[in-house]
């Protein structure tokens, strides 16, 4: 089975799930299922940058992530900056617990409280969204803008992509597969605005497509960097034909913060 059939039979069989659990679920079943997306995004970080063993850092970065994505859905962003302040100061205590004399590598705190930031921090916006007034239409207006955006890069890369955007960081990523990326974000959330959003201007639809296209393609390259630093092609194998979880989450890590920030800055 060729890998773009499998990345088409992945998303029949999991979208309308997604979108039913979002649509008639609760926000606590909401928070359950980004939760575990989350924490699988950071086993497989874990796996990623650490060698085998590391069993405190993989500890430390599992549990710690799940108290701050925890800390989102039963506080407000006050309480989810608190946990992951306090996250950092228990990182880098237990390092100081384990370390051992003669050899101290900082480098191992730096990975475990930069996955807390990058993984479940980021992430955890996206819970405290979905507690919004039209929670659930901001939900999708950030999937649209993600995977609209996504599905024209790829086919628009495929067809007319000669031009290398990011070669050292992403063989794949071609200039005309990004002014795809662009166009097709915007047509997508300005066609679900029209329809499903009427709330929501059509100047803040166009303008967080086309910052939140921009910034969801530096947030895949900046996880392609990762992978390329630790020689990872995929980042796990949860979803065939689309990799892991974090190559599926990697431009909503970006998006995200950023709709959040633009709602409660510009809009308010």
């Amino acid at each position: 089975m060729s890998p773009h059939l499998k990345r088409w039979i992945t998303a029949i069989v999991i979208v309308p799930a997604l979108f039913t659990a979002i649509i008639y679920g609760p926000a606590i079943l909401f928070a359950v299922i980004v939760t575990i997306l989350v924490m699988g995004g950071v086993m497989e970080y874990n796996t990623m940058v650490f060698e085998k063993g590391a069993r405190w850092e993989k500890a430390a970065g599992f549990v710690l992530g799940l108290f701050i994505i925890v800390s989102a859905y039963i506080g407000n962003s006050h309480v989810m900056f608190a946990m992951t302040t306090f996250s950092v100061m228990i990182a880098f205590l237990l390092f100081l617990y384990n370390a051992r004399e003669g050899f101290v590598d900082l480098s191992v705190v730096a990975k475990v409280v930069f996955g807390l930031i990058y993984i479940p921090f980021m992430l955890s916006y996206i819970i405290m969204i979905r507690q919004w007034a039209f929670g659930v239409q901001w939900i999708f207006f950030i999937i649209f803008l993600a995977f609209s955006g996504d599905v024209s890069a790829y086919y628009v890369g495929k067809s007319m992509g000669k031009r290398k955007l990011m070669p050292a960081v992403s063989a794949g990523k071609t200039v005309e597969g990004t002014v795809g990326l662009v166009i097709g974000s915007i047509v997508g959330c300005l066609v679900y605005s029209v329809i499903f959003f009427h709330e929501l201007s059509l100047i803040h639809v166009i303008v967080m497509a086309f910052l939140g296209s921009i910034l969801g393609q530096l947030g895949d390259l900046c996880e392609s960097t990762i992978k390329r630093f630790f020689s990872v092609k995929d980042s796990g194998f949860l979803f065939p034909g689309h990799g892991g979880v974090l190559d599926r989450l990697d431009s909503l890590i970006f998006i995200i913060p950023f709709v959040y920030y633009y709602r409660m800055l510009v809009i308010q």
